[in-house]
């Protein structure tokens, strides 16, 4: 009996997590995580309340629940129930609950083997999808028996009635304040004002003794300890004098400041979570996109089938007006496609048979027929989600630095705090004074807004450029795009349209064009090279015949060789031909010329023993995209210098550039020499962006401070780059580089007022210049206005989409 051993697979687990208030309770999460063997990185988003893990096999999602739990917080799961087929005994419940438990982010699973149906408890985003493939894998059918959700909206309260009870509570006890600022003394008797203040104290103020306490078993502080404590301190010390009152002369009491600091901060947190609900707009509005339901074609009857349940092959029709459920090609039918919600396209785009259509686009006139390609996890629009949740999750390099002030942040101000009571007790002798100034310092001290700052804006940044057909991998990639001095540009599908045809086919010693062009046709069937489409096109519209090839070899960066009817053949480019030997004799003069103007050149040579003799060359022509002069111009009012980088030969490279106004060209370049080359931009101390098709552009990509991968929309190369850009127009590449500026900005902003609060509060507080309740004001509004500072990125719109929505609509 053998035994093998696979590698050990890392695991991503994505915990929602309920509790957390601020930066110091983020970082606490970070680090209880962090401390489990096994864990190999752990990101915590306030803005989204969400734990990205990534850990060994060995970890579990329940050990991370566990150490969330341990730490004070709660892990959100949800529960789904289902079906299954097949089941015989009570190994098949241990088989089932086993494939179960191996999902990342299932914490439980039961099996009733009587109902035959499995309950899986699970990390919300664990899908039933992902749990159908698993029960699949281990051998058994899953269907849908049901989910248990939480209390519907329906009938739970509205989340804004806290806020709202506690303001009926707490005006009674501020209005006298309010009346003396016009001379109007009056004041509530002492009882009154105590059973006003404690139900809002103790009842709605709940939640902060709840988290403040986990924080101090965890050993630990957060924002919670710190308004539970200023609060106590102003209530305990009206309750101490109202019950040491003699009935001679009423004290001054300070109920109305621990009921106005505890409303004023369910206010503040009530509309920070209205706020931040609206920074994550972009990735409900993709997941919106998602249809439930597909006609699949069988036997040429529709049947309406669940989404999940469609597999490859499957032909799915899609009427005018739906959605399309699928990633897919066209197998018949006319229509026009609005894909603006997935590429920022602001126009329909044609679809015919033998055109890809993407999942989550609208079908816009015709009834389509299409064959489905890609379904679940593997669908473009799947993976833009997950693209944009990564980058949101992800922190950004300049969050470190809030990370290490947060770490510090509440047992520096709970020190403060005390040095306040004692500096006041010293200097006055005044016991109310001093705790109420020392109160007014824990509250107004609420490290929430430096919590937000950073990821507030991320997301809203990442969000409104995904609508636009920017999607950004990573938070490093948007901070270091705003830096970036140099772009280098591949030529092919870039800059231009990336479909060339054939222009010119030459032979050397009289031979025949026919001839020439079937010999090439037979080295470029096989390939997908645009070149290769171009040759293959020629030979159909003049109905060529083909002849086989053999041993066919393709030479990166070169060409292709093969054998054609016995005879050794090689095509490609000019380094081909001189790495060959071969003489080109006449034809040089021919291809200096076609390259002059702005052609691309590949050679045919037929190679005997040790010589290759020259059989002719094939001149290509491609289209400068007309976005690329916008681009370029605008990459250089950005201050960026331009550098094409491509395999073409020197003429078509510099007649290229030379048209479009590019600083710099490198030509006749391998996959490496491109990598080696952004390597060397960097080396002169350039922030260096590539953009490229993300296929043969891929070393570049890596090697660059930031890639830009053009695609189409349909063959997203997310892989190699930091940045995706889903329409191939090279404005888009400009327009990354402005969110990214945007949304620094927005970052260094919202940091920027975070710390001045801070900075500008606590010393005011401290010296008495501060009452709790303008304290517990100014720290509710110190979040609030952070949020609403990011979400102002909501309004940026890129010159590309702007651009395309100016564009007069063609006629179908």
């Amino acid at each position: 009996m053998s035994t093998t051993f696979a590698p050990t697979v890392p695991l991503e687990f994505k915990l929602p997590i309920e509790g957390m208030t601020c930066a110091t309770c983020a970082l606490r999460v970070e680090k209880a995580l962090q401390a489990l063997p096994g864990v190999e990185s752990t990101v915590v988003n306030l803005a989204t309340e969400e734990a990205s893990v990534r850990t060994s096999a060995g970890v579990g999602a329940e050990a991370l629940a566990d150490a969330v739990r341990k730490a004070g917080y709660e892990v959100r799961s949800h529960q789904i129930e289902l079906e299954i087929k097949g089941m015989t005994c009570a190994s098949c419940v241990g088989r089932v609950e086993k494939a179960l438990l191996k999902v990342p982010g299932v914490l439980g699973a039961s099996v009733n083997l009587a109902t035959e149906k499995v309950t899986v408890t699970a990390l919300a985003g664990v899908s039933f999808a992902v749990l159908a493939v698993a029960i699949d894998k281990a051998g058994y059918a899953a269907g849908v028996a049901g989910a248990t959700s939480t209390a519907s909206a329906a009938t739970s309260l509205p989340q804004w009635w806290p806020v709202f009870v506690g303001t009926l509570l707490t005006l009674p006890l501020v209005l006298p304040m309010l009346l003396r600022l016009f001379g109007v003394e009056w004041e509530l008797e002492g009882w009154v004002q105590l059973a006003l203040a404690t139900p809002v104290q103790f009842w709605l103020g709940a939640r902060f003794y709840r988290a403040g306490w986990k924080a101090v078993k965890a050993r630990s502080g957060n924002m919670d300890l710190l308004v539970a404590l200023g609060t106590s301190a102003a209530y305990g010390l009206s309750a101490y004098l109202l019950w040491k009152y003699d009935g001679r002369g009423m004290p001054r009491l300070y109920f109305e400041a621990s009921a106005a600091v505890v409303t004023l901060v369910l206010l503040g947190k009530w509309l920070e979570s209205r706020a931040k609900r609206q920074t994550a707009d972009a990735i409900r509005a993709l997941n919106a996109l998602r249809p439930t339901i597909a006609r699949v074609l069988v036997d040429n009857v529709e049947v309406s089938t669940p989404v999940e349940q469609v597999v490859v092959g499957d032909i799915v029709v899609v009427r005018p007006g739906e959605r399309i459920p699928v990633d897919g090609d066209v197998i018949y039918g006319r229509s026009h496609v609005n894909e603006s919600l997935i590429t920022g396209e602001s126009l329909p785009v044609a679809k015919a048979e033998g055109n890809k259509v993407t999942g989550g686009s609208v079908n816009e006139e015709g009834l389509l027929g299409i064959r489905t390609m890609a379904i679940g996890a593997e669908t473009t629009l799947a993976r833009i989600i997950r693209m944009v949740e990564s980058a949101q999750a992800a922190k950004a390099p300049i969050q470190r630095i809030v990370d290490r002030v947060s770490a510090i942040f509440v047992p520096a101000v709970l020190a403060v705090a005390l040095l306040t009571f004692g500096g006041w007790l010293l200097y006055s002798g005044d016991g109310e004074q001093a705790v109420i100034s020392a109160v007014a310092v824990l509250v107004i001290a609420c490290p929430c807004a430096l919590g937000l700052a950073t990821p507030t804006a991320i997301m809203a940044g990442t969000g409104v450029a995904a609508r636009q057909g920017i999607l950004i991998k990573d938070a490093e990639a948007l901070e270091v795009a705003h830096l970036v001095t140099v772009v280098a540009f591949d030529k092919t599908g870039t800059l231009t349209e990336g479909k060339p045809s054939l222009v010119a086919i030459e032979v050397a010693d009289g031979g025949d064009r026919h001839d020439l062009l079937q010999l090439a046709a037979a080295l470029q069937k096989t390939s997908d090279h645009p070149l290769a489409h171009a040759v293959m096109e020629r030979v159909g519209n003049q109905r060529l015949a083909v002849p086989p090839a053999h041993e066919a070899l393709a030479l990166p960066g070169r060409g292709v060789q093969a054998i054609v009817r016995g005879r050794h053949l090689l095509l490609g480019s000019t380094r081909l031909m001189n790495e060959a030997g071969a003489d080109p004799g006449v034809l040089l003069t021919m291809a200096e010329q076609l390259e002059a103007e702005g052609r691309t050149i590949s050679w045919l040579l037929e190679r005997n023993e040790n010589q290759a003799r020259m059989l002719g060359l094939l001149a290509f022509g491609d289209t400068v995209k007309p976005a690329s002069y916008a681009a370029i111009e605008r990459l250089h009012e950005l201050g960026i210098r331009t550098v094409m980088l491509t395999g073409d030969n020197q003429g078509s490279a510099r007649a290229v550039a030379r048209v479009l106004g590019i600083d710099e060209v490198r030509a006749e370049l391998l996959p490496g020499d491109k990598a080696a080359i952004v390597q060397e931009l960097r080396n002169e101390g350039n922030v260096v962006a590539m953009v490229g098709d993300g296929l043969n552009d891929a070393p570049s990509l890596v090697a660059a401070d930031v890639g830009l991968s053009m695609s189409t929309g349909t063959d997203v190369a997310m892989e190699a780059a930091g940045i995706t850009l889903m329409r191939g127009d090279p404005r888009l590449v400009a327009d990354s580089f402005d969110v990214s500026r945007r949304t620094y900005a927005k970052i260094k902003q919202g940091l920027f007022w975070a710390f001045a609060y801070n900075v500008l509060g606590v010393p005011l507080a401290a010296l008495g210049m501060l009452s709790p309740v303008i304290a517990g004001a100014a720290m509710a509004f110190s979040s609030v206005s952070v949020v609403t500072n990011a979400l102002m990125l909501r309004r940026w719109r890129g010159a590309a989409i702007s651009a395309s929505a100016a564009r007069p609509i063609q006629g179908s």
